[in-house]
């Protein structure tokens, strides 16, 4: 992801330190900086959210209420007047920021190294892979339980259509025929079929079927709302889920509910439910994380995902040209090829400069190692989720196959059941 990229702005003012006075201009936040710039276009500061210490609402001239950043713990700065309100640009800036920590505390041995080596851009390259195809394995497998339960819901109904079969044989037959002794049984079967339906619903909308839970800033409607609230959102395998900070449930969308999903940047989406007569449902959400969510949420809504042209590119490579995308990905594959075959051969370079640049850039060992790791775990996932959709093509046959049978046997037996009467 572009780290330059602008998530926010915002108008307001910024107090210069050597003049003592305030100016006005835009502060902007991007996923790795917070930056002021004047109404003249002078870049009056840049501060690196990795190196912000705290971040704090005070009041400047015991009045007007501001916005403070703290940097290496002396050095403070001062924003005010930020439009469209202090809380809602204290809540935005506060949830990059913690999620920055986050991802420096996972990445600090790289950090320490100073710049991340061509082995270790491998390894997230791998990784990221991985976990995109551990989230797609787990909606695959959710998938392939519902239609387990459409099976065992279908050799319910042929086993009551056994019943019913028999029992219609018998009231064909007039020396044979009961007058309310023997239909009274069936209906206990009735009764816990009908019992039974009645809990899907709650189920299939439970905690089992989680996928990825994430901190986020929601308010209700498209379009931009100053009073931003911070919550968390759930991706489950039946729906979208929307808490607020103390986990209160705000709203669920259901799978068949969400009309439209609309990605106005790697870091915002609009969920949207459509109503004919009153207003529609709409979420506006926000996370640090949305990139992954974007991800997992593009498998279960493909239809309804509706992206800007400038996201395409990094959301959708597929629908750029396929020339370009070849070359991506030959490039990638020729890298880690060639890295591994430096770590492996490192003698085959030859000449004194190309020797050391090779030595340079090649891998460790260990990383090599750990690359491999995750090729292989990479290539057991791949081979499972192709037997897993080759099960579920199966599976999906038998269900067409016994949905019309049973179609046609309900049929039949109506049609019995109208010459009774």
């Amino acid at each position: 992801m572009n780290k330059d990229l602008c998530i926010h702005s915002w108008p307001g003012s910024y107090y210069v330190q050597g003049d003592k006075h305030w100016v006005h201009g835009t502060l902007s936040l991007s996923p790795c900086r917070l930056a002021f710039t004047s109404d003249k276009g002078l870049a009056l500061t840049s501060l690196q959210l990795s190196d912000v210490t705290g971040i704090r609402k005070e009041t400047s001239s015991f009045i007007f209420s501001s916005l403070t950043v703290l940097v290496g713990g002396r050095e403070k700065h001062w924003f005010s007047s930020l439009q469209p309100s202090r809380a809602t640009v204290f809540n935005v800036i506060e949830h990059f920021w913690r999620s920055q920590l986050l991802s420096c505390a996972g990445q600090g041995a790289t950090a320490a190294g100073g710049t991340p080596t061509k082995g270790r851009e491998l390894i997230n390259l791998a990784s990221s892979s991985q976990k995109r195809l551990g989230d797609t394995a787990k909606v695959l497998h959710h998938q392939g339980e519902q239609f387990d339960r459409i099976m065992n819901g279908l050799d319910k109904i042929e086993s009551d259509m056994d019943v019913a079969n028999r029992l219609l044989t018998e009231l064909e037959s007039p020396p044979w025929w009961p007058f309310g002794k023997r239909l009274r049984p069936p209906t206990q079967p009735e009764a816990a079929s009908e019992a039974e339906p009645a809990l899907s619903p709650a189920w299939a909308f439970g905690k089992d079927g989680l996928i990825l839970k994430v901190p986020s800033l929601y308010s209700q409607g498209p379009g931009p709302d100053p009073n931003l609230k911070q919550g968390q959102l759930a991706i489950l395998c039946s729906g979208l889920e929307i808490t607020d900070s103390s986990g209160q449930p705000v709203h669920k969308y259901r799978r068949d509910e969400v009309d439209d999903i609309k990605v106005q940047s790697p870091y915002e989406i609009v969920v949207r439910q459509r109503f004919i007569g009153k207003p529609d449902i709409s979420f506006t959400l926000h996370s640090a994380r949305m990139p992954d969510v974007i991800s997992i949420v593009e498998i279960q809504y493909a239809r309804k995902m509706q992206f800007k042209e400038e996201l395409l590119e990094l959301f959708r490579p597929e629908d750029a040209s396929t020339s370009e995308t070849h070359d991506m990905g030959s490039s990638i594959w020729n890298a880690a090829t060639g890295f591994l075959g430096r770590v492996m051969h490192p003698a085959s370079a030859s000449g004194g400069q190309v020797s050391q640049q090779v030595c340079e850039q090649t891998v460790s060992e260990a990383e090599a190692e750990e690359l491999r790791q995750i090729l292989r775990k990479l290539k057991t996932m791949a081979l499972d989720t192709e037997s897993e959709l080759e099960r579920q093509n199966e599976v999906l046959d038998v269900i067409g196959t016994s949905t019309d049978q049973a179609t046609s046997r309900i049929n039949t037996s109506h049609r019995r059941i109208r010459r009774l009467l």
